[in-house]
Protein backbone atom coordinates (compact mmCIF):
# COMPACT_ATOMS: atom_id res chain seq x y z
CA UNK A 1 0.00 0.00 0.00
CA UNK A 2 2.88 2.67 0.65
CA UNK A 3 4.31 1.31 -2.43
CA UNK A 4 1.40 2.28 -4.21
CA UNK A 5 1.28 5.51 -2.35
CA UNK A 6 4.67 6.60 -3.42
CA UNK A 7 3.80 5.84 -6.65
CA UNK A 8 0.96 7.66 -7.03
CA UNK A 9 2.52 10.77 -5.26
CA UNK A 10 5.66 10.82 -7.60
CA UNK A 11 2.94 10.13 -10.86
CA UNK A 12 1.58 13.02 -9.52
CA UNK A 13 4.32 15.29 -8.57
CA UNK A 14 5.81 15.07 -11.77
CA UNK A 15 2.54 15.47 -13.53
CA UNK A 16 2.72 18.54 -11.43
CA UNK A 17 6.48 19.66 -12.64
CA UNK A 18 5.22 18.89 -16.22
CA UNK A 19 2.47 21.39 -16.06
CA UNK A 20 4.35 24.32 -14.57
CA UNK A 21 7.01 23.74 -16.78
CA UNK A 22 4.97 23.99 -20.00
CA UNK A 23 2.95 27.23 -18.03
CA UNK A 24 6.02 28.89 -18.00
CA UNK A 25 7.26 27.72 -21.64
CA UNK A 26 4.23 28.93 -23.24
CA UNK A 27 4.27 32.35 -21.17
CA UNK A 28 7.68 32.83 -21.92
CA UNK A 29 6.65 31.92 -25.77
CA UNK A 30 4.27 34.93 -25.87
CA UNK A 31 7.19 37.43 -23.42
CA UNK A 32 9.20 36.36 -26.45
CA UNK A 33 6.63 37.21 -29.17
CA UNK A 34 5.54 40.57 -27.37
CA UNK A 35 9.24 41.32 -27.97
CA UNK A 36 9.29 41.26 -32.17
CA UNK A 37 8.60 44.16 -33.42
CA UNK A 38 7.27 44.53 -36.92
CA UNK A 39 6.08 47.64 -39.22
CA UNK A 40 1.97 47.73 -38.69
CA UNK A 41 -0.38 48.62 -41.89
CA UNK A 42 -3.60 49.77 -42.64
CA UNK A 43 -5.23 49.33 -46.07
CA UNK A 44 -6.42 52.69 -47.56
CA UNK A 45 -10.03 51.71 -49.07
CA UNK A 46 -10.53 55.28 -50.44
CA UNK A 47 -7.19 55.09 -52.69
CA UNK A 48 -6.48 55.96 -55.42
CA UNK A 49 -9.59 57.87 -56.50
CA UNK A 50 -11.70 57.05 -59.05
CA UNK A 51 -10.54 56.99 -62.68
CA UNK A 52 -11.89 59.84 -65.46
CA UNK A 53 -13.53 59.02 -68.98
CA UNK A 54 -15.22 55.54 -67.77
CA UNK A 55 -11.66 54.03 -68.08
CA UNK A 56 -11.07 51.14 -66.64
CA UNK A 57 -7.17 49.15 -65.80
CA UNK A 58 -6.82 45.51 -66.31
CA UNK A 59 -3.72 43.51 -65.11
CA UNK A 60 -2.27 46.05 -63.36
CA UNK A 61 1.60 44.59 -63.26
CA UNK A 62 3.48 47.35 -62.43
CA UNK A 63 3.84 49.89 -59.46
CA UNK A 64 7.07 52.44 -58.59
CA UNK A 65 7.43 55.37 -55.91
CA UNK A 66 9.25 58.70 -57.62
CA UNK A 67 10.60 61.70 -55.34
CA UNK A 68 7.63 63.65 -54.98
CA UNK A 69 5.74 60.69 -53.43
CA UNK A 70 3.59 60.21 -56.77
CA UNK A 71 2.48 56.81 -57.97
CA UNK A 72 3.10 55.40 -60.86
CA UNK A 73 1.21 52.23 -62.20
CA UNK A 74 1.41 50.06 -65.89
CA UNK A 75 -1.05 48.03 -66.78
CA UNK A 76 -2.19 45.96 -69.91
CA UNK A 77 -5.33 47.71 -71.15
CA UNK A 78 -4.91 44.39 -74.11
CA UNK A 79 -6.36 42.59 -70.86
CA UNK A 80 -9.57 43.50 -70.41
CA UNK A 81 -12.75 41.28 -71.68
CA UNK A 82 -14.80 42.45 -74.67
CA UNK A 83 -17.99 43.20 -71.66
CA UNK A 84 -15.61 45.60 -70.09
CA UNK A 85 -15.17 48.05 -72.54
CA UNK A 86 -18.36 48.81 -74.45
CA UNK A 87 -17.52 52.24 -75.40
CA UNK A 88 -14.61 51.47 -77.53
CA UNK A 89 -16.61 49.41 -79.99
CA UNK A 90 -18.04 51.05 -83.48
CA UNK A 91 -20.71 52.09 -82.60
CA UNK A 92 -20.38 52.58 -79.12
CA UNK A 93 -22.14 49.57 -77.02
CA UNK A 94 -22.84 51.41 -74.00
CA UNK A 95 -21.63 54.70 -71.91
CA UNK A 96 -19.06 52.41 -70.23
CA UNK A 97 -16.18 51.35 -70.24
CA UNK A 98 -12.56 52.05 -71.97
CA UNK A 99 -8.65 51.37 -71.19
CA UNK A 100 -6.77 53.98 -69.27
CA UNK A 101 -3.34 54.60 -71.42
CA UNK A 102 -1.12 52.24 -69.77
CA UNK A 103 0.61 54.30 -67.76
CA UNK A 104 -0.51 56.17 -65.27
CA UNK A 105 0.45 58.29 -62.46
CA UNK A 106 -1.12 59.58 -59.04
CA UNK A 107 -0.67 62.09 -56.10
CA UNK A 108 -0.35 60.45 -52.59
CA UNK A 109 -4.01 61.86 -52.44
CA UNK A 110 -5.11 59.57 -54.98
CA UNK A 111 -5.77 62.13 -57.99
CA UNK A 112 -4.79 61.10 -61.06
CA UNK A 113 -1.89 63.65 -62.51
CA UNK A 114 -1.38 62.34 -65.89
CA UNK A 115 -1.27 59.35 -68.16
CA UNK A 116 0.61 58.02 -71.09
CA UNK A 117 1.92 55.16 -73.05
CA UNK A 118 1.78 52.60 -75.96
CA UNK A 119 2.71 52.42 -79.56
CA UNK A 120 4.43 55.05 -81.49
CA UNK A 121 7.41 55.71 -84.00
CA UNK A 122 10.56 55.54 -82.59
CA UNK A 123 10.37 52.15 -80.43
CA UNK A 124 8.98 49.16 -79.93
CA UNK A 125 6.09 48.76 -77.41
CA UNK A 126 5.84 45.55 -75.85
CA UNK A 127 3.04 43.19 -76.97
CA UNK A 128 2.25 42.55 -72.86
CA UNK A 129 3.48 44.86 -70.31
CA UNK A 130 5.34 44.35 -67.47
CA UNK A 131 7.18 46.53 -64.60
CA UNK A 132 7.65 50.44 -64.38
CA UNK A 133 10.28 51.83 -62.64
CA UNK A 134 10.93 56.02 -62.08
CA UNK A 135 14.38 55.93 -61.53
CA UNK A 136 16.10 58.96 -59.43
CA UNK A 137 16.17 61.20 -62.15
CA UNK A 138 12.32 60.80 -62.54
CA UNK A 139 13.16 58.50 -66.09
CA UNK A 140 10.06 55.76 -66.26
CA UNK A 141 11.37 52.33 -67.49
CA UNK A 142 9.56 49.53 -68.49
CA UNK A 143 10.38 45.81 -69.62
CA UNK A 144 7.62 43.12 -71.46
CA UNK A 145 6.79 39.59 -71.21
CA UNK A 146 4.91 39.17 -74.46
CA UNK A 147 5.87 36.21 -76.79
CA UNK A 148 3.94 37.81 -79.59
CA UNK A 149 4.71 35.98 -83.48
CA UNK A 150 7.36 36.23 -85.66
CA UNK A 151 7.05 39.19 -88.65
CA UNK A 152 4.36 37.63 -91.23
CA UNK A 153 2.69 35.21 -88.87
CA UNK A 154 -0.51 36.79 -89.62
CA UNK A 155 -2.28 38.55 -86.52
CA UNK A 156 -1.86 38.42 -82.97
CA UNK A 157 -3.65 35.51 -81.39
CA UNK A 158 -5.55 36.13 -78.68
CA UNK A 159 -4.40 37.45 -75.45
CA UNK A 160 -3.68 35.47 -72.53
CA UNK A 161 -4.14 35.43 -68.75
CA UNK A 162 -0.53 34.20 -68.16
CA UNK A 163 1.55 34.72 -65.42
CA UNK A 164 2.76 31.07 -64.95
CA UNK A 165 6.11 29.81 -65.60
CA UNK A 166 7.51 29.81 -69.17
CA UNK A 167 10.09 27.74 -69.92
CA UNK A 168 12.48 29.93 -72.14
CA UNK A 169 13.91 27.71 -74.28
CA UNK A 170 11.90 27.27 -77.62
CA UNK A 171 9.53 29.47 -79.86
CA UNK A 172 9.21 33.46 -80.74
CA UNK A 173 9.97 36.27 -77.86
CA UNK A 174 9.09 38.53 -79.22
CA UNK A 175 9.27 41.14 -76.01
CA UNK A 176 13.76 41.14 -75.66
CA UNK A 177 13.57 45.23 -74.89
CA UNK A 178 13.68 47.54 -72.36
CA UNK A 179 12.34 51.20 -73.10
CA UNK A 180 13.22 54.01 -71.22
CA UNK A 181 10.78 57.52 -71.06
CA UNK A 182 11.23 61.00 -69.60
CA UNK A 183 8.11 61.54 -67.45
CA UNK A 184 6.31 62.80 -69.58
CA UNK A 185 6.14 60.01 -71.88
CA UNK A 186 9.50 61.09 -74.36
CA UNK A 187 11.17 58.34 -75.56
CA UNK A 188 14.95 58.21 -74.57
CA UNK A 189 16.42 54.75 -75.24
CA UNK A 190 15.74 51.18 -76.11
CA UNK A 191 18.05 47.95 -75.00
CA UNK A 192 17.30 45.18 -77.21
CA UNK A 193 15.19 44.70 -80.31
CA UNK A 194 11.89 42.35 -80.86
CA UNK A 195 12.40 38.84 -81.33
CA UNK A 196 16.32 39.25 -81.36
CA UNK A 197 17.21 37.51 -78.19
CA UNK A 198 20.13 34.12 -78.77
CA UNK A 199 19.36 33.13 -74.86
CA UNK A 200 20.45 34.17 -71.35
CA UNK A 201 24.31 34.96 -72.14
CA UNK A 202 23.39 37.45 -75.20
CA UNK A 203 24.51 40.53 -74.01
CA UNK A 204 22.57 42.83 -76.68
CA UNK A 205 18.76 41.80 -76.09
CA UNK A 206 16.78 40.75 -73.46
CA UNK A 207 13.70 37.92 -73.52
CA UNK A 208 10.77 39.18 -71.83
CA UNK A 209 12.17 41.19 -69.01
CA UNK A 210 10.00 41.46 -65.88
CA UNK A 211 11.33 44.76 -63.91
CA UNK A 212 14.56 47.19 -64.01
CA UNK A 213 16.39 49.32 -61.11
CA UNK A 214 18.14 52.05 -61.02
CA UNK A 215 21.72 52.34 -59.23
CA UNK A 216 22.10 56.06 -58.40
CA UNK A 217 25.53 55.32 -57.49
CA UNK A 218 26.71 53.90 -60.58
CA UNK A 219 24.04 54.47 -62.93
CA UNK A 220 23.96 51.32 -63.87
CA UNK A 221 20.55 49.34 -64.51
CA UNK A 222 19.90 45.89 -63.08
CA UNK A 223 17.11 44.08 -64.86
CA UNK A 224 15.43 40.75 -63.71
CA UNK A 225 15.44 38.70 -67.15
CA UNK A 226 12.86 37.08 -67.06
CA UNK A 227 10.15 35.17 -68.25
CA UNK A 228 12.14 33.70 -71.02
CA UNK A 229 15.76 34.03 -69.87
CA UNK A 230 17.42 33.20 -66.23
CA UNK A 231 19.26 35.60 -65.49
CA UNK A 232 20.30 39.01 -64.30
CA UNK A 233 22.06 41.47 -66.25
CA UNK A 234 23.26 44.91 -65.69
CA UNK A 235 23.36 47.76 -68.51
CA UNK A 236 25.07 51.54 -68.23
CA UNK A 237 21.52 53.20 -67.70
CA UNK A 238 22.92 56.29 -69.88
CA UNK A 239 24.09 54.72 -72.61
CA UNK A 240 22.72 51.10 -72.70
CA UNK A 241 26.04 49.34 -72.83
CA UNK A 242 26.45 45.91 -71.65
CA UNK A 243 28.15 45.54 -68.37
CA UNK A 244 27.44 41.63 -67.03
CA UNK A 245 25.02 39.01 -66.29
CA UNK A 246 24.57 36.13 -63.89
CA UNK A 247 22.58 33.07 -63.06
CA UNK A 248 21.21 31.85 -59.62
CA UNK A 249 24.16 31.17 -57.16
CA UNK A 250 26.56 33.61 -59.11
CA UNK A 251 26.62 30.84 -62.10
CA UNK A 252 26.46 31.27 -65.66
CA UNK A 253 22.90 30.84 -66.46
CA UNK A 254 21.54 28.15 -69.00
CA UNK A 255 18.73 27.80 -70.98
CA UNK A 256 17.19 24.23 -70.33
CA UNK A 257 14.05 22.90 -68.73
CA UNK A 258 14.60 22.10 -64.83
CA UNK A 259 10.65 21.00 -65.38
CA UNK A 260 8.59 21.22 -62.36
CA UNK A 261 9.42 23.18 -59.08
CA UNK A 262 9.68 19.81 -56.62
CA UNK A 263 9.77 21.72 -53.07
CA UNK A 264 11.47 18.26 -51.78
CA UNK A 265 14.27 18.33 -54.11
CA UNK A 266 17.64 19.68 -54.03
CA UNK A 267 18.24 24.00 -54.45
CA UNK A 268 17.94 24.27 -58.46
CA UNK A 269 21.23 25.84 -59.57
CA UNK A 270 19.31 28.06 -61.80
CA UNK A 271 16.99 30.15 -62.08
CA UNK A 272 13.16 29.19 -63.00
CA UNK A 273 11.30 31.46 -65.03
CA UNK A 274 10.33 34.07 -64.58
CA UNK A 275 12.92 35.85 -62.64
CA UNK A 276 10.67 38.13 -61.60
CA UNK A 277 12.56 40.63 -59.47
CA UNK A 278 16.12 42.90 -58.84
CA UNK A 279 15.67 45.51 -56.29
CA UNK A 280 19.24 47.02 -54.24
CA UNK A 281 19.47 47.67 -50.55
CA UNK A 282 20.95 50.57 -49.36
CA UNK A 283 24.02 48.38 -48.02
CA UNK A 284 24.69 47.66 -51.60
CA UNK A 285 23.18 43.57 -51.90
CA UNK A 286 20.76 42.52 -54.39
CA UNK A 287 17.91 40.99 -53.83
CA UNK A 288 16.62 38.50 -56.32
CA UNK A 289 13.24 36.88 -56.64
CA UNK A 290 13.21 33.45 -58.27
CA UNK A 291 9.64 33.47 -58.42
CA UNK A 292 8.35 29.78 -59.20
CA UNK A 293 11.47 28.32 -56.94
CA UNK A 294 10.35 29.98 -53.81
CA UNK A 295 12.93 31.69 -52.73
CA UNK A 296 14.96 35.45 -52.79
CA UNK A 297 19.09 34.95 -53.55
CA UNK A 298 21.35 37.85 -52.57
CA UNK A 299 24.25 39.12 -54.48
CA UNK A 300 26.97 41.71 -54.12
CA UNK A 301 26.12 43.65 -57.40
CA UNK A 302 29.12 41.92 -59.55
CA UNK A 303 26.85 38.98 -58.83
CA UNK A 304 29.01 36.99 -56.03
CA UNK A 305 26.01 35.22 -54.10
CA UNK A 306 25.98 35.77 -50.91
CA UNK A 307 22.69 33.66 -49.29
CA UNK A 308 19.37 32.63 -50.14
CA UNK A 309 15.93 32.04 -48.74
CA UNK A 310 12.76 30.38 -49.34
CA UNK A 311 9.46 31.59 -48.72
CA UNK A 312 6.25 29.19 -48.04
CA UNK A 313 8.38 26.61 -50.05
CA UNK A 314 5.78 24.12 -50.97
CA UNK A 315 3.71 26.65 -52.94
CA UNK A 316 3.39 25.60 -56.69
CA UNK A 317 1.65 27.02 -59.58
CA UNK A 318 3.10 30.21 -60.07
CA UNK A 319 5.21 30.45 -56.81
CA UNK A 320 5.92 32.65 -53.70
CA UNK A 321 8.71 35.36 -54.49
CA UNK A 322 7.04 37.88 -56.68
CA UNK A 323 8.21 41.34 -55.94
CA UNK A 324 9.92 42.72 -53.30
CA UNK A 325 10.36 46.22 -51.58
CA UNK A 326 12.02 47.74 -48.67
CA UNK A 327 11.25 49.73 -45.43
CA UNK A 328 12.40 53.49 -45.14
CA UNK A 329 14.34 53.52 -42.25
CA UNK A 330 17.81 54.28 -42.96
CA UNK A 331 19.07 50.91 -42.50
CA UNK A 332 15.89 49.18 -44.53
CA UNK A 333 15.40 46.93 -41.72
CA UNK A 334 12.22 44.91 -43.27
CA UNK A 335 11.36 44.15 -46.39
CA UNK A 336 8.30 43.42 -47.87
CA UNK A 337 7.68 40.43 -49.65
CA UNK A 338 4.67 40.49 -52.57
CA UNK A 339 3.23 36.47 -53.15
CA UNK A 340 0.78 36.50 -55.59
CA UNK A 341 0.59 33.05 -55.52
CA UNK A 342 -0.30 33.19 -51.59
CA UNK A 343 -2.67 36.24 -51.93
CA UNK A 344 -0.04 37.86 -49.06
CA UNK A 345 2.57 40.47 -47.71
CA UNK A 346 5.02 39.17 -46.30
CA UNK A 347 6.77 41.42 -43.64
CA UNK A 348 10.61 40.40 -43.23
CA UNK A 349 13.62 41.07 -41.11
CA UNK A 350 16.04 42.07 -43.59
CA UNK A 351 19.14 40.43 -41.69
CA UNK A 352 18.21 37.04 -40.71
CA UNK A 353 15.35 37.03 -44.16
CA UNK A 354 12.72 35.21 -41.54
CA UNK A 355 8.94 36.09 -41.88
CA UNK A 356 8.09 38.32 -38.72
CA UNK A 357 4.45 38.58 -39.71
CA UNK A 358 1.92 38.02 -42.73
CA UNK A 359 -0.90 40.16 -43.96
CA UNK A 360 -3.37 39.93 -46.70
CA UNK A 361 -5.71 37.18 -47.79
CA UNK A 362 -7.10 36.48 -50.91
CA UNK A 363 -10.54 38.20 -52.27
CA UNK A 364 -11.66 41.20 -54.06
CA UNK A 365 -12.49 43.43 -51.24
CA UNK A 366 -10.09 46.30 -49.73
CA UNK A 367 -7.19 44.82 -47.92
CA UNK A 368 -7.40 41.55 -50.14
CA UNK A 369 -5.37 40.55 -52.94
CA UNK A 370 -6.11 38.30 -56.46
CA UNK A 371 -2.79 38.13 -57.74
CA UNK A 372 -1.09 40.32 -55.86
CA UNK A 373 2.12 41.24 -58.42
CA UNK A 374 4.13 44.16 -57.79
CA UNK A 375 4.96 46.21 -54.74
CA UNK A 376 6.76 49.66 -53.38
CA UNK A 377 7.07 51.51 -50.96
CA UNK A 378 7.10 55.65 -50.72
CA UNK A 379 9.27 58.26 -48.19
CA UNK A 380 6.77 57.76 -45.21
CA UNK A 381 6.72 53.90 -45.26
CA UNK A 382 3.38 53.17 -47.02
CA UNK A 383 3.27 50.18 -49.06
CA UNK A 384 1.24 50.19 -52.62
CA UNK A 385 0.45 47.02 -54.39
CA UNK A 386 -0.68 46.29 -57.65
CA UNK A 387 -2.77 42.88 -58.71
CA UNK A 388 -2.55 41.03 -61.78
CA UNK A 389 -5.31 38.67 -63.65
CA UNK A 390 -8.49 39.74 -62.14
CA UNK A 391 -7.10 42.03 -59.69
CA UNK A 392 -6.73 44.51 -62.04
CA UNK A 393 -6.00 47.65 -59.15
CA UNK A 394 -3.34 49.69 -57.12
CA UNK A 395 -4.28 50.06 -53.21
CA UNK A 396 -2.09 51.31 -50.50
CA UNK A 397 -1.89 49.83 -47.65
CA UNK A 398 -0.94 53.21 -44.66
CA UNK A 399 1.64 52.70 -42.51
CA UNK A 400 1.19 52.79 -38.62
CA UNK A 401 4.57 52.54 -37.06
CA UNK A 402 6.05 49.34 -35.03
CA UNK A 403 4.32 46.84 -33.65
CA UNK A 404 4.57 44.04 -31.25
CA UNK A 405 3.60 40.76 -33.45
CA UNK A 406 0.75 39.52 -32.29
CA UNK A 407 -0.29 37.24 -34.79
CA UNK A 408 1.95 35.20 -37.60
CA UNK A 409 -1.06 35.50 -40.15
CA UNK A 410 -3.04 39.22 -39.75
CA UNK A 411 -5.33 38.36 -42.48
CA UNK A 412 -7.40 41.43 -43.54
CA UNK A 413 -5.39 44.69 -42.42
CA UNK A 414 -8.68 47.07 -41.82
CA UNK A 415 -8.62 50.21 -40.62
CA UNK A 416 -9.00 50.54 -36.62
CA UNK A 417 -11.73 52.52 -35.22
CA UNK A 418 -10.81 55.84 -34.00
Amino acid sequence: MNSMLRTCIGFGAATLALATASYFAASRAKVHAADVMAPRFEVDPLWPKPLPNHWLMGQTIGVSVDAKDNVWIIHRAGSLEPGEVHATTKPATAQCCAPAPPILEFDKDGNLLQSWGGKAQGYDWPDSNHGITVDYKGNVWIGGNGRGKPPGAGAPGAFELNEEQVEGVKGYFNDSMVLKFTNTGKFLMQIGKPGRSKGSNDTENLRLPAKITIDAKTDEAYISDGYGNHRVIVFDANTGKYKRHWGAYGNKPEDKDLGRYDPNGPPPQQFRNPVHCAELSVDNMLYVCDRVNDRVQVFTPDGKFLKEKFYEKETLGSGSAWDLAFSKDPQQKYMYLADGENDRVHIIDRQSMEILTTFGEGGRQPGEFYGVHSIATDSKGNIYTTETYRGQRVQKFVYKGLAPVTKKDQGVVWPTKQ
